[in-house]
């Protein structure tokens, strides 16, 4: 008989609550900080934007938030995920590592951003707002957003980084044909977008103002964010629960545990159901964070205080950060081009409980073509960041002679992303890595407020 390639689940076994990590992490909370007053912020700071709903799931300290039953109703036209084995890429690796892939492509939008896309959807929904406002980075969260307001019969106004805008046509039309209406950043249409003209590329930061300025002006309006936040991460850890499941059936238990990482929710929604039992001391996993060499926040950022947007709009949050006016180099890899980090995967990382590591185009891309011509998906260029710490990972095994269990997270794929590898394949791409003069220059705006010991 052939030896197993996908494990599934079926519709029954999606999972009936969202795990909850903000009460289990090591060390004393830190609050975000008033950008009007540089005080710790509540719940009332954020109602001008977001619905009561999902307040309450930012700041709860219940370990397990049961997940309403539309949401699940919806879940159902994807989920459960599969969880591959990747044979064919352990061959030709020549590794003695057992290498798993929970696929998240088999979405709508074709990545893991619905998840909470269509939680964020409801709550709203169910607050009665009639419209949401979003900035989106490689397309993959305002598609997934612009599907999950169609769901709930709400408005959606997508603010599009203006690279990713020009590099992929297609996902705007995506959006659009789900009813959305997409703006490229920097626009003309806010304040924010005109102060930020001259950085015509764009970035996540200045697209999460403009949507931020949207949302605070319209009281039919509320913003919603596709990473970072803390109810943003609670709504993926549906991924890890399941790959739980399915590794079970595998007979597996990973050794080390790999994502990509931009603002977190992909990272945050794989891992966090495995950082429980870390935490508790009942297993010993260990976790890499892959970030893009040109925009390594983990890798090279300030742990403190600043803005999660660039014109300092939204709160101030402990994180990890490149600066909030840093406009990062027009990579392929759009989801993962954010000055800052989810404060709850940044405090994981300072506490020495997941590895963070950078990796440049070109190797990057190299491991997504191996593994495209090895397990047949296109990998989206966030998580091929993912795939080239696995071969890492697996590379290392077959030196060290161990037969480690590698399970990483393939977060969508590349169908929209053929550009990119038309410049991979052609020999165009460029590795741009940041330097320590601008990083110096970018640290050096970061907002007043107190030190982080």
């Amino acid at each position: 008989m052939p030896e197993r390639t996908r494990f599934l689940l079926s519709e029954e076994e999606i999972p009936t609550h969202w795990v909850n990590l903000l009460p289990d992490l090591p060390g004393d909370p830190l609050p975000p900080l008033s950008p009007r007053t540089g005080e710790p912020a509540g719940p009332d700071d954020l109602l001008a934007i977001l619905p009561p709903g999902l307040i309450g799931q930012e700041v709860s300290g219940d370990r397990r938030i049961a997940i309403p039953d539309a949401v699940r109703d919806v879940y159902r036209l994807w989920r459960p995920t599969p969880l591959h084995r990747a044979r064919r890429l352990e061959q030709a690796l020549d590794t003695p590592a057992r290498i798993f892939y929970k696929y998240e492509g088999t979405s709508p939008a074709g990545s893991h951003k619905p998840n909470t896309a269509v939680a964020q959807a409801y709550e709203n929904a169910q607050a009665g707002i009639g419209k949401l406002a979003t900035e989106t980075g490689a397309g993959q969260w305002g598609s997934a957003l612009a599907f999950a307001c169609a769901q709930f019969g709400l408005e959606c106004e997508v603010f599009m980084v203006g690279s990713s805008y020009d590099q992929k046509p297609y996902r705007r039309s995506m959006m659009e044909t789900w009813g959305a209406t997409v703006h490229r950043s920097p626009s003309d249409r806010t304040q924010s977008g005109r102060a930020q003209a001259e950085h015509a590329t764009g970035s996540l930061g200045i697209a999460i103002s403009e949507a931020v300025e949207v949302a605070a002006q319209d009281p039919d309006c509320n913003y919603s964010l596709g990473s970072v936040l803390n109810h943003v991460l609670l709504h993926q850890t549906v991924i890890g629960q399941e790959a739980i499941a399915q590794l079970e059936l595998a007979d597996a238990v990973p050794d080390v545990v790999v994502a990509c990482v931009g603002g977190g929710s992909n990272f945050g929604g794989l891992c966090f159901p495995f950082i429980g039992p870390v935490l508790a001391g009942t297993a010993r996993t260990r976790f890499v964070a892959a970030e893009p060499a040109a925009c390594p926040t983990l890798t090279r950022g300030s742990y403190s205080y600043d803005y999660g947007d660039t014109v300092g709009l939204t709160p101030l949050m402990p994180m990890y950060t490149l600066g909030h006016g840093f406009v990062p180099p027009p990579v392929h890899a759009g989801g993962l081009r954010y000055h800052g980090d989810a404060p709850m995967v940044c405090g994981l990382v300072r506490a020495g409980l997941v590895e963070a590591r950078a990796y440049r185009q070109n190797e990057t891309f190299a491991a997504a073509v191996q593994f495209a011509r090895t397990e047949g998906i296109v990998p989206a260029p966030e998580p091929a960041h993912a795939i080239r710490a696995v071969v890492e990972e697996a590379q290392a095994a077959r030196e060290a002679g161990e037969e480690r269990t590698i399970l990483f997270g393939l977060c969508g794929h590349g169908a929209f992303d053929m550009a990119a590898y038309d410049a991979y394949l052609a020999g165009t791409m460029e590795d741009p890595e940041l330097s320590d003069d601008e990083l110096e220059a970018a640290l050096a705006a970061l907002p007043e407020a107190p030190a982080i010991a």
